[in-house]
């Protein structure tokens, strides 16, 4: 295998991997009053965190292991950024590092947790743009 069907094959698996957790967080929020509002947030933020490192694997960039949303877009060129405010980067990253163990802290509401989803929707879309048609599935 050549280098770079290397590279896009690991691509790839990223960026699956983001689809399959915003599906899980789509999929979540159906159940209305019912729904597990943590969870779906931490799968908002997974596929966020995801496709993140999906770009970086496409450009050769090395990252370490974190959830840190901040911490990975600092490593991506600024044209390919996306446009999350930085709030919304603590925000999401504190669904998977604060809110997905118990702990003291207000529970995430039904609204929020649209929000990330909808925080989530727009990044893919924005990071998508930088990643070859046959890294993704949709």
């Amino acid at each position: 295998m050549f280098e770079n069907d290397r590279v896009l094959k690991v691509a790839r698996e990223w960026a699956l991997k983001a689809e399959n957790d915003l599906t899980t967080a789509g999929q979540t929020l159906k159940l209305g009053a019912k729904t597990p509002t943590d969870t779906v947030c931490f799968h908002a933020q997974q596929c966020v965190e995801k496709y993140l490192k999906a770009l970086l694997v496409r450009l050769g960039i090395d990252f370490a292991k974190t959830h840190d949303l901040s911490a990975l877009i600092a490593l991506l060129p600024e044209k390919m950024r996306p446009s999350l405010t930085v709030e919304g980067q603590r925000l999401l990253t504190s669904y998977a590092t604060i809110t997905r163990y118990p702990g003291d802290y207000e529970p995430v509401t039904l609204e929020e947790a649209r929000q990330a989803v909808k925080l989530a929707r727009r990044t893919r879309k924005q990071i998508k743009k930088f990643l070859p048609k046959k890294t993704s599935k949709t």
